[in-house]
């Protein structure tokens, strides 16, 4: 279910203040278009993904582009003689 519209955009209150912090765990943030240039690092529950805000972004959550979960890696099987 998305947001109402008369709500707007919700944006942790820590990205507005004088001097934002860099890392950010906040990942249901949206992307304004003040943060454009910026660069942030996203938690993504292990470690903090750096990420440059571009353009594009904007209307998204910082969480879409700070992947949670790893791909598999399946083992190559050896051909037997």
């Amino acid at each position: 279910m998305t947001r109402s519209l008369w709500k707007g955009p919700f944006v942790h209150p820590s990205r507005f203040q004088a001097a934002p912090s860099p890392r950010v765990w906040s990942r249901a943030s949206a992307i304004l278009p003040q943060f454009v240039g910026s660069t942030v690092r996203v938690h993504n529950g292990a470690a903090f993904v750096t990420l440059e805000i571009k353009e594009a972004m904007i209307g998204h959550k910082l969480g879409e582009f700070a992947l949670t979960r790893k791909r598999p890696v399946h083992k190559k099987k050896e051909k037997k003689r």
